[in-house]
């Protein structure tokens, strides 16, 4: 990565390298656990698994991913509070999130927290770091990264319903980020950052494959939204702000259109379904690892794009918009039109 001696980049590879290795092993030992204290997802109509399946496989994956995190932290931005600043956050979205698993808690609950948690991690940002460039007053930029930061949180929770799709998500955006960031000369740090979230992300996917042996849940998902989220917002906040938007859009595209769909229909947005592209491109009949396969190629064409809307801000906005456009149209071929009539088959006036 730009920006770091020979000997920093031997640690910091091996830092990569040991997210990846933990992840996939102490994912194995969960699943051990998860399926002694039978923690199982069971089978419902909203569900796209027919069998129970052990739930909380994200313990897993973030303890290979946080201790890495945290010395690459250590060793590229010592004493920058701002390299530390989401950490705390993970283990109090971890912990929300688990409970969540466990019985369930009110969405009220959940967004309390999440929203506080982002709110905080904000703080953080250096005051003239804004993702609008200055164009907004800081409060309102500021409350803008809080929207959709929350907002990726519980996309990334949304998205995250067949096997191998936030794993394989985590995988593309991370090391998608380490090439933005490497071809832009930016911190070091989120760069190596991103590959660990890959590596993490790798890791778990050899568990939670098709068929998968376990699922991620929510206290897994939630917490790699969150700092995902972290990661864009500081390439968004250090100019990169179109290969910020680039990267996720499939998840981010897939999950805001489906919300959409249902508020359209009056329908409660806040409760399970099986209306994402991905779950309907599983009902019409393709196998789980199929769907992931066609993503993982849309995610390769969207790091190009990123990659390539970095030369100036006019290639920033026409390489945006051809991402969504390339993005919203593969959406629909994978997952076959969209229902936008209400439960008695009117369309919504």
């Amino acid at each position: 990565m730009t920006g770091t001696d020979g000997q920093t980049t031997v640690v910091a590879i091996a830092l990569v390298a040991a997210a990846g290795l933990l992840s996939a092993v102490v994912t194995g030992l969960v699943l051990r656990l998860l399926r002694r204290r039978a923690i199982l997802d069971r089978p419902n109509e909203r569900s796209s698994h027919t069998v129970p399946t052990p739930r909380g496989g994200g313990w897993g994956l973030l303890a290979g991913l946080l201790p890495s995190w945290i010395v690459l932290a250590l060793l590229l931005a010592p004493g920058d509070p701002l390299a530390l600043a989401p950490v705390a956050g993970v283990a109090v979205l971890a912990a929300v999130s688990w409970a969540d698993d466990r019985r369930g808690l009110p969405a009220r609950v959940r967004f309390a927290v999440q929203t506080g948690v982002a709110a905080l991690a904000l703080l953080a940002l250096p005051a003239g770091a804004a993702v609008t460039g200055g164009l907004l007053p800081l409060w309102l930029d500021r409350l803008l990264c809080l929207v959709a930061w929350v907002w990726f949180m519980n996309l990334y929770n949304f998205m995250d319903g067949i096997d191998g799709i936030a794993g394989g998500e985590a995988t593309a955006v991370g090391a998608g980020i380490a090439a933005v960031v490497a071809a832009m000369g930016l911190a070091p740090l989120w760069g190596w950052q991103g590959l660990a979230v890959a590596a993490a992300g790798a890791g778990f996917l050899l568990w939670n494959w098709h068929p998968a042996k376990l699922f991620m849940g929510d206290v897994g998902s939630v917490p790699l939204g969150y700092l995902l989220g972290w990661l864009l917002l500081n390439l968004a906040v250090s100019g990169a702000w179109a290969a910020a938007l680039i990267l996720p859009m499939v998840f981010v595209a897939d999950a805001t259109t489906t919300l959409l769909r249902r508020a359209w229909r009056g329908e409660r947005v806040w409760q399970a379904h099986r209306e994402h592209a991905y779950q309907r491109a599983v009902r019409r009949g393709l196998r789980h690892d199929q769907v992931v396969i066609l993503l993982s190629v849309a995610n390769a064409g969207l790091v190009a794009l990123a990659l390539a809307s970095t030369a100036d801000t006019a290639t920033g906005f026409v390489t945006v918009a051809v991402a969504a456009a390339l993005t919203l149209g593969m959406l629909r071929r994978l997952g076959g039109p969209a229902d936008w009539t209400r439960g008695d088959g009117q369309p919504r006036p």
